[in-house]
């Protein structure tokens, strides 16, 4: 059985050659040919997507694993990935799944949706497309995402942005929080290590904000994406949309086609010091015993305990700080 989908965003040309609008890459795909991502298809001038249904990877995880910490906190999410990406990241933590095909099982959107609905009766907030680039999943997302809404059922993006504004529109009514990567921010690093322009990922962090829920994580990589003039315009920029964008800054270990050595722990914390100093929300990846406590930005409350996965929603009530009443940016 093919589980073939005609794709949305796509026009043909001469030739039976199709452009395919979904990505910034606006691929110009050759009969019998794929995109860049590798999950789009030109069969006889009409294109598919070829991973529609098709998953690699199901679990129930805690939702701060996304990471999202401002979205329903202490709850778990039902996680799903496909295949395939749409950059070419060379420090790619899920290249198995992004950079080739694995084995895959096919499930139905409306099969999904039952499969979340029995989640929620252990504490499931809802479904997070993650492992792999969602965008590229589009189809199946945007028909899952549509089922999962009249269920009152949450849909959670983990994603690189790379998207065009068109679908991301048309998508966005449904999805009910995201954690963006921005992999760096400078366009010569995205050219040179993601095939991909960091203008696209920016724009899509400015119309997300204004959309649903939103984080932020980047992974941070020794002589790559860490210095400190760097972090201050990135977090800078952050701060210039909304300074409760919480951001996640990971420490980068060997993956994929990158061999050099993790990033010093010095460096970590010195980013997180000067991200402080233009975001109210701030938390580290990838070192262990790290305070990722949440604390109000105005007293100082401790809001959310954290211990790894053990977290402890103490200081909030109606969304604001129980000691001084000052909102809180955090979904619950």
């Amino acid at each position: 059985m093919s589980y073939e989908k005609e794709a949305l965003y796509y026009n043909s040309l001469s030739n039976k050659e199709v452009k395919c609008s979904l990505c910034p890459h606006n691929c110009n795909i050759k009969e019998d040919k794929l995109g860049l991502c590798r999950v789009r298809y030109n069969n006889n001038g009409i294109l598919y997507s070829l991973s529609y249904g098709k998953t690699t990877a199901l679990a129930v995880d805690p939702i701060e694993k996304k990471p999202l910490y401002h979205f329903y906190p202490n709850s778990t999410i039902l996680s799903v990935g496909s295949f395939g990406c749409n950059l070419s990241c060379g420090f790619c933590q899920n290249y198995r799944i992004a950079h080739s095909q694995p084995d895959y099982k096919y499930i139905s959107p409306e099969l999904l949706c039952n499969i979340a609905e029995d989640a929620k009766q252990t504490g499931s907030v809802g479904v997070a497309f993650t492992y792999n680039e969602p965008s590229i999943w589009y189809e199946y997302i945007y028909d899952t995402a549509k089922l999962l809404k009249k269920n009152d059922i949450k849909t959670v993006l983990v994603t690189n942005g790379y998207i065009e504004l068109e679908p991301l529109k048309d998508l966005i009514p449904y999805i009910d929080a995201m954690n963006i990567d921005v992999k760096a921010f400078t366009e010569s690093f995205y050219k040179k290590n993601c095939k991909g322009k960091l203008n696209d990922v920016k724009r899509t962090v400015e119309f997300c904000s204004k959309k649903t829920h939103i984080e932020i994580t980047t992974l941070l990589i020794p002589s790559e994406n860490d210095s400190s003039k760097e972090i201050t315009d990135l977090v800078s920029w952050i701060s210039s949309i909304n300074s409760d964008i919480p951001i996640h800054l990971s420490r980068y270990f060997p993956a994929f086609k990158f061999k050099q050595h993790p990033t010093p722990e010095n460096t970590m914390y010195l980013a997180k010091e000067i991200a402080s100093k233009y975001l109210a929300f701030v938390y580290m990846g990838n070192i262990p015993g790290i305070d990722n406590n949440t604390y109000c930005k105005i007293c100082q409350n401790l809001v959310i305990n954290r211990n790894n996965y053990e977290v402890n929603v103490r200081g909030i009530q109606n969304n604001s700080c129980k000691e001084c009443g000052n909102p809180i940016n955090i979904a619950m």
